[in-house]
């Protein structure tokens, strides 16, 4: 079990999955299988060994707090954290959070499933390494692949990179310390890979390589394949 929290940025607008929510419901809460999707969500990182997790949301804020609430029926404590008057980016949204966060903290997307053993990865953390990348060789098969790494490292980190360009993929689940976010203003809006790219400049990012992919609900067709999945391996009974 971790005794690290892990922030989950739900904020999103979910601007490809329109078609879906018809912007009457934010991305976490789109149904798969008659679940909304932060329900697996939440049960999984609780299967993780994850105790404490706080949510980021903006976008139809309210509705994602009224549903998850405490966090208790799903064997967690959660505490939702909104943006304010104006959205604040995926990486300002983690600067508001640091002063209710600990020295390190793992970070994730409300809009992916994935899994990893958060104790064992947790120990790369150490002098010269500030944060930890989980990747997954992708070699361009889910979508563009947009990280090289090298001996143990992540060497380069390419958001939108062309295909061909890189080997490995960036797997949705971070581990920070606090202190990486101390340098920037945390009512100015600024995206995640912007960070990201800094540290791996300055060589300061480990890279923890897992085999199983994720599963995402990002686009319609993403989301009828996470949903094709989670139906047929039977996830929601092994979660609950």
């Amino acid at each position: 079990m971790t005794d690290m929290p892990v922030v989950v940025l739900a904020g999103g607008l979910g601007t490809r999955l329109l078609e879906v929510t018809g912007d009457l419901m934010p991305k976490v809460l789109v149904p798969v299988d008659g679940r909304p999707f932060i329900d697996y969500k939440l049960r999984g990182l609780a299967r993780l060994g994850v105790g404490e997790v706080v949510l980021l949301v903006d976008h139809m804020a309210e509705h994602v707090r009224a549903h998850v609430g405490d966090g208790s029926r799903f064997g967690l404590s959660v505490t939702c954290l909104e943006d304010g008057d104006s959205p604040l980016g995926t990486a300002g949204a983690v600067a508001r959070a640091a002063p209710i966060l600990p020295r390190a903290f793992w970070l994730t997307y409300g809009d992916t499933f994935v899994e990893a053993p958060l104790t064992e990865v947790e120990q790369l953390l150490g002098d010269g390494t500030d944060a930890v990348m989980t990747v997954i060789q992708n070699v361009d098969r889910w979508e563009p692949s947009n990280v090289t790494i090298s001996k143990g490292r992540v060497v380069t980190y390419e958001k939108g990179a062309s295909e061909g360009t890189h080997l490995w993929l960036d797997y949705g689940l971070l581990l920070f310390r606090r202190s990486v976010f101390d340098p920037f203003d945390p009512a100015q809006p600024l995206d995640l890979s912007e960070v990201v790219r800094e540290i791996v400049a300055e060589g300061r990012m480990a890279a923890w390589q897992v085999t199983e992919r994720f599963w995402d609900i990002g686009t319609p067709e993403a989301l009828a394949a996470t949903e094709r999945r989670f139906v047929a391996s039977g996830l929601w009974e092994q979660l609950a």
